[in-house]
């Protein structure tokens, strides 16, 4: 229901319940309204219909203080395809097209095409934490798994698995796709990470999954590093890897099409996927993938 409809609508519930109690005094009692203001709107109606119900806007618009239509466009684009809000539209435009916008000019847009309110499938906002950041690259890196299930030609799904490392400090992030969730391929990882990072790690922080146990955490302490775990049932302890994996979800993977055709695929990953994934480092601005 546009603005329009809704000033409609609710005056002319007004009337209606004025009509049927028989009581315009108690009627604006219960609405909050003189009874000036409701003999206003009824000679409006009575003269000109429903049209004369909407609110009208106190000053006349400046078309000059609005936003330019390439600039909305921008905003609507990535309001439909990645569901941003306000201040992170206004940064993306900052950054990647040199667009400078507050994000209350962003969310006058946003009102202006009724797209103020996010899809309801939108997860809500989680309870906040004390948040904890090293000052020292490499101080602690994050690692965790994330589990992908794509759709194969026969309707039968396939799961893989993308071990993801990020810096506490920088935000540096390095990952790979792996067909099994193993502690051979968590210890390929590390090493991988360890080559791709530019600086030395000296703490690698984990959950209690299988894939990072004894023959792991041996492995990380023979490379010269100390290995923790976080509290069990704790995952904001490792919430910097969690919050991309977030990220991947709502940004790539929700957004990839996945018309891979699985018997053709590389070990542990597809062409489309590989190339797809490769794309979305790059957009990043972190590692890609070799």
């Amino acid at each position: 229901m546009t603005p329009a409809q809704r000033d409609i609508s609710r005056k002319l519930r007004i009337f209606n319940y004025a009509k049927q109690i028989g009581n315009v005094s108690a009627a604006c009692r219960h609405f909050g309204i003189s009874r000036e203001i409701y003999y206003q709107w009824k000679r409006a109606y009575e003269k000109d219909g429903e049209q004369a119900l909407v609110n009208s806007k106190p000053c006349p618009e400046n078309p000059k203080l609005r936003t330019k239509p390439e600039v909305e466009e921008k905003i609507l684009h990535l309001r439909r395809t990645y569901h941003f809000g306000q201040q992170r539209i206004a940064w993306y435009l900052e950054r990647y097209h040199g667009i400078t916008i507050s994000a209350g000019g962003v969310r006058c847009v946003l009102v202006r095409h009724g797209l103020n309110r996010l899809p309801r499938n939108e997860r809500k906002r989680s309870p906040v934490y004390q948040r904890y950041e090293k000052q020292v690259p490499g101080h602690h890196v994050q690692i965790d798994v994330k589990f992908l299930d794509f759709q194969q030609p026969d309707g039968q799904k396939a799961r893989r698995f993308q071990y993801t490392a990020i810096d506490d400090a920088t935000r540096i992030r390095a990952l790979k796709i792996y067909e099994k969730h193993t502690q051979e391929n968590a210890i390929s990882f590390v090493d991988y990470v360890v080559g791709k990072f530019p600086f030395r790690i000296q703490t690698i922080r984990t959950d209690n999954g299988h894939e990072f146990q004894v023959k792991f955490h041996w492995h990380v302490l023979d490379l010269g590093m100390d290995h923790v775990y976080i509290k069990p049932r704790t995952p904001r302890l490792n919430g910097k890897v969690e919050r991309s994996h977030s990220t991947d979800q709502q940004e790539f993977y929700q957004l990839l099409s996945y018309n891979c055709r699985f018997p053709e695929m590389k070990p542990g990953l597809s062409e489309i996927i590989r190339v797809s994934l490769g794309t979305w480092m790059r957009h990043c601005n972190l590692p890609t993938q070799e």
